[in-house]
């Protein structure tokens, strides 16, 4: 077992707005049906108080720019209901300087912000469905998975 795979009520995770949307995505598409299964199951894992939801300033300024009322109204009661620890607009200056090295490593600035979000919480996991994001960025304080990969971790 990884480090990283440490059960319990004080593991913090935290998922990107993307992770957050797959279940209203195609699901005729096998990988996506999988993602939305596995995102689904962690926040079942979330609502049991098995993780620590970590959410921020970036994750729900993004949901509130979504033009589909119905996701954003579900995915903003999801946050507020769920989140343990929220990054907040006053750590903004340390974000920035945190997410600097992570642009510069070719990921995209709203990427970048919610890596370092999660990096300043303490997350031992950031969950998304973009590929391109967890291909390009590797990190020795969290791991990076999609969500069917951390179930299968987790051994869900």
């Amino acid at each position: 077992m990884t480090k990283f795979a440490v059960k319990g009520s004080n593991m913090r995770i935290y998922l990107d707005n993307c992770c957050f949307n797959r279940p209203y995505d195609d699901q005729s598409f096998l990988s996506v049906h999988f993602e939305t299964q596995a995102k689904l199951a962690v926040q079942h894992m979330i609502k049991l108080g098995e993780l620590q939801l970590v959410t921020s300033y970036i994750l729900r300024y993004e949901n509130s720019r979504s033009s589909f009322s119905v996701r954003r109204t579900a995915i903003e009661n999801f946050l507020r209901n769920y989140s343990a620890y929220h990054v907040g607009p006053d750590k903004a200056k340390v974000i920035k300087h945190i997410a600097n090295p992570i642009i510069a490593s070719g990921v995209k600035m709203k990427d970048a912000f919610h890596v370092a979000c999660a990096l300043e919480a303490g997350c031992k996991y950031f969950l998304s469905t973009d590929d391109r994001l967890l291909k390009k960025f590797r990190s020795d304080e969290m791991l990076l998975l999609n969500p069917v990969d951390f179930i299968m971790l987790e051994g869900k």
